[in-house]
C-alpha cells in the first residue's frame, strides 16, 4: 500500500503566496521582487518565480525601476489595473448612479441618470452600466461583477428582489433578466447593508467586527454586522426596522397594501419634516430642517431632543437584542444631525435600556451605498481572480 499523499499541496501554497503578493501590491503600491520576497518571507528565487507567474497571467506589470547601489536598477511591479473591472450601482426612486472601478479599486468612470421617464428597470440598469463602463474607457467584457444597491428585501437564497417599497417595478425575476441582458454576474444587495460595508471599510466602524448602522433618510433602515459579516436573516428582512411596532402611531396590519409601517411613521423623512415644522424649522427636506436646527444652536435643541427620543425607540429595540458596541447614524438625516443628534440618541438609549452602545454619526459624506457596492464587487472579484492564479 502506497504512502498517503496530500495532492495539490504545492499548488495550494503557490496560490496562497500569489494571493499574499497581490494583496501587498494593492496595499503598498509598486514593489520590487526582492521587497515582495522580504514581505512574504519567500526566497529570492521563489519570489521571482511568483512575479513571473503573475506576469504571465496578466495580473501584474512592470511600472518602473528603483535605483539602488551597484548593479542594474531593480524593476518595480504593480497590479495591472485593467486586468478586471467591476461596476457598482446605487438605485433610488428617482435616479440611478453607476460607477466603474478597476481591480485596484480606482473609480475610473461614473454616470448618473434620472429614472422618472421610464418604468423599465432592465433598460435603466443596462444604460447606466454601459455608460459607466464606456466613460471608464473599458469594455463590458472586462467587467467581472455588477453589484446593485436597492431598497427593499433581497432573498438570500435566490438573490432576487422580493419587495421594494419605492420601486414597484423591481420584482422577482429581474435578476435573471439583468444577467441575460448584460452577460455578466449581477448581484443585488440591500442599500443600507452596502452603506454598512462602506462604513466598515473607511468610515466610523473601521476595525470593528460587530456594529449596527441605522439609516435615517426618507425611510429608516438598519444594517447588522456580526463577526465582520452582514446578517441578512432567513428572508433578507433583517434590519427592516421601519416595521417595528412602536407606541404612539397606528400599526398597519396589511403591509402588502404599502401602508406606512409604524416606526417609519414616527422617524421617517416625512415625520422629521413635520415635527421640525412644529418646532419652527420648516424646510424642503428633513435633512435641511435638521441642519437648520443645528445651526440655530440652543434654539434647535428641543427639535433634536424630540428626534433623539423617536430614534432611540428603534435603536434601543435593536440594541437590547444584539448588544452591539457601536451604532452608526447614517442617511441624510443621520449625517445632518452629526454628533449633536448622535450624542442625544446615545443618552436616550442608555436612559431607557440596560445597554449603553456608543452612538456616532457616519464617517462618510459622499455616496456610501455606491462605495459599498464597489467594495462588495471588488472583494468578490479579487477572491475569484487572486484565488485562481495557478493553472
Amino acid at each position: 500500500m502506497s504512502a498517503t499523499r496530500l495532492p495539490g499541496t504545492p499548488r495550494l501554497l503557490r496560490a496562497l503566496n500569489d494571493r499574499a503578493a497581490l494583496e501587498l501590491l494593492l496595499e503598498q503600491g509598486p514593489l520590487t521582487r526582492a521587497r515582495l520576497g522580504e514581505l512574504t518571507g519567500l526566497s529570492k528565487v521563489t519570489a521571482s518565480q511568483l512575479v513571473e507567474r503573475l506576469e504571465e497571467r496578466g495580473l501584474v506589470t512592470r511600472v518602473g525601476e528603483q535605483a539602488g547601489g551597484r548593479g542594474p536598477n531593480a524593476q518595480l511591479y504593480a497590479v495591472r489595473p485593467g486586468s478586471a473591472h467591476v461596476v457598482g450601482v446605487d438605485v433610488g426612486a428617482d435616479r440611478v448612479v453607476a460607477a466603474c472601478a478597476d481591480i485596484t479599486g480606482a473609480v475610473i468612470g461614473r454616470v448618473e441618470q434620472s429614472t422618472r421617464d421610464t418604468d423599465d428597470p432592465v433598460g435603466v440598469v443596462h444604460n447606466a452600466v454601459v455608460r459607466a463602463v464606456s466613460s471608464a474607457g473599458a469594455e463590458l467584457s472586462s467587467v467581472r461583477r455588477i453589484v446593485l444597491g436597492t431598497p427593499g428585501l433581497v432573498d438570500p437564497g435566490t438573490g432576487d428582489i422580493t419587495f421594494a417599497f419605492n420601486l414597484p417595478r423591481w420584482h422577482s425575476g429581474l435578476l435573471a433578466a439583468l444577467r441575460d441582458d448584460l452577460h455578466t454576474p449581477v448581484v443585488f444587495e440591500n442599500d443600507v447593508n452596502l452603506a454598512a460595508v462602506a462604513e466598515a471599510q473607511s468610515g466610523a466602524a473601521q476595525g470593528l467586527g460587530d456594529f449596527v448602522l441605522v439609516w435615517v433618510g426618507a425611510g429608516v433602515g438598519l444594517a447588522i454586522v456580526l463577526g465582520g459579516r452582514l446578517h441578512h436573516g432567513s428572508t433578507g428582512a433583517a434590519g427592516e426596522i421601519g416595521y417595528l411596532p412602536v407606541p404612539g402611531v397606528p400599526i398597519p396590519r396589511d403591509v402588502a397594501k404599502r401602508a406606512k409601517p409604524a416606526f417609519q411613521q414616527l422617524a421617517g423623512g416625512d415625520a422629521v419634516r413635520a415635527v421640525a415644522a412644529e418646532h419652527g424649522f420648516a424646510a424642503d427636506t428633513a435633512a435641511d430642517a435638521v441642519r437648520a436646527a443645528i445651526a440655530a444652536g440652543t434654539a434647535g435643541g428641543p427639535l433634536l431632543d424630540e428626534l433623539a427620543r423617536r430614534l432611540a425607540l428603534g435603536v434601543a429595540s435593536t440594541c437590547v437584542v444584539l448588544d452591539p458596541p457601536l451604532v452608526v447614524l447614517a442617511g441624510e438625516v443621520g449625517q445632518a444631525g452629526g454628533a449633536a443628534l448622535a450624542e442625544r440618541v446615545q443618552h436616550e438609549v442608555a436612559a431607557i435600556t440596560l445597554v449603553r452602545p456608543r452612538v456616532v454619526p457616519t464617517g462618510l459624506t459622499e455616496e456610501p451605498i455606491l462605495r459599498g457596492a464597489l467594495r462588495t464587487a471588488l472583494d468578490a472579484v479579487r477572491d475569484e481572480l487572486f484565488g485562481s492564479t495557478v493553472g
